[in-house]
């Protein structure tokens, strides 16, 4: 089968869809990508022989760019004969739905990573990618999803349940993120010269509005008195870096927030952390929470979409409103003060994060791909 995988830019394939095109390309069909080149691409892509298709992608819908995107992927489906698409992020899928809607003999499987429309989402959003989604639906053969609200608000868009599943998410390397141990943590922190006695919080995530790192900072404020060996690592780099930055010097906490840009080390940072935290808005489902799951880290997040499909409040974390420091800051004093149960959320969270391995995730994928009846 000749397949082509669809993404508004690059760096969604490099994050996520290297090992799902790998099993593909194993199992004797050919793969190519469709994105905006806007990261470095993987040059596993090229050793596993893709053609790689440059696509000017914008991720806001109304660019003109979006106009010749359209043109551009649809001549390249109708040249090279593809016969199934995969296709994952909003604008780039809804684009190239419209773009092959009557192009025949291809199938469209689409997967929502986050729906931009959920529980509290601006309205502009609603009325923006909710009908975007529903008129896609028509042209759509499969909807995969990775959360339960997106599962349920999917059998709605597509009308038809059997069209409409939920995955385990893109899949985590247990290998790569195994089990913290105290002789681990300890080593690793003497080599990133922490101390033994820091309490250390982990963050890795884009510094952004959507993922809120402001909540934690206003939180360690509240703190920095009763823990003054507290730390929180925030492993990314993003728009507010600067905004958050001032905000660490006003609240004068420059010795507990650490802002370590982009980092290719988050396992070993996960390893030397005590409580792997999120305040995100919104989430699909979050890898850097699965990958904290993977480390045994007990968690902090968020009560939104994506956070509270993995965390179960005081199963494997807590689970704390989108807005409150206060609860924010009472959370991360409990886990401080309490190391047994620390261990009690770490151990439930090896136990859940076993479903999430990439092998699951590709049997997963897999088994939609090729034992779904289209017609």
């Amino acid at each position: 089968m000749k397949i082509l995988y669809v993404t508004t830019i690059s760096n969604t394939v490099n994050a996520f869809l290297i090992p799902h095109i790998k099993m593909l390309i194993e199992q004797g069909h050919k793969v190519d990508v469709a994105f905006n080149i806007v990261q470095e691409v993987n040059p596993e892509l090229k050793k596993l022989g893709c053609q790689i298709h440059n696509i000017e992608f914008q991720r806001t819908p109304f660019k003109k760019e979006n106009f010749l995107a359209w043109k551009k992927v649809k001549k390249l489906v109708q040249d090279e004969k593809y016969e199934l698409l995969h296709l994952h992020t909003p604008v780039a899928s809804f684009i190239t739905r419209l773009a092959c809607r009557n192009i025949p003999n291809i199938k469209k499987v689409y997967t929502a990573h986050g729906f931009h429309f959920f529980k509290g989402a601006p309205l502009k959003n609603w009325l923006l990618f909710y009908p975007m989604e529903m008129i896609a639906a028509k042209w759509t053969d499969i909807l995969i999803t990775m959360n339960d609200e997106d599962y349920l608000i999917s059998k709605k868009i597509m009308g038809n349940k059997k069209s409409v599943f939920k995955v385990h998410g893109v899949g985590i390397d247990l290998k790569k993120f195994s089990p913290q141990t105290s002789e681990i943590k300890d080593e690793i922190r003497k080599s990133y010269n922490f101390k033994k006695d820091d309490f250390i919080l982990i963050y890795a995530g884009e510094l952004s509005y959507r993922k809120h790192q402001d909540l934690i900072i206003n939180a360690l404020n509240l703190l920095k008195s009763k823990i003054p060996n507290i730390k929180l690592l925030l492993a990314g780099t993003g728009p507010l870096l600067d905004e958050y930055n001032q905000r660490v010097e006003q609240l004068k906490l420059e010795d507990n927030v650490k802002f370590l840009g982009y980092r290719n080390d988050v396992n070993k940072l996960m390893l030397l952390s005590d409580v792997a935290v999120s305040s995100s808005r919104q989430e699909g489902l979050p890898v850097n929470v699965m990958e904290a799951m993977a480390t045994g880290l007990p968690l902090i997040v968020t009560d939104c979409r994506g956070n509270h499909d993995l965390v179960s409040n005081e199963e494997n974390g807590f689970v704390v409103g989108l807005n409150d420091y206060e609860q924010f800051a009472n959370a991360i004093f409990k886990l401080y003060m309490d190391v047994n149960l620390r261990e009690k959320f770490s151990e439930k969270s090896l136990e859940i994060v076993r479903n999430y391995s990439i092998e699951k995730a590709l049997d997963e994928i897999n088994s939609i791909y090729f034992k779904y009846d289209y017609k």
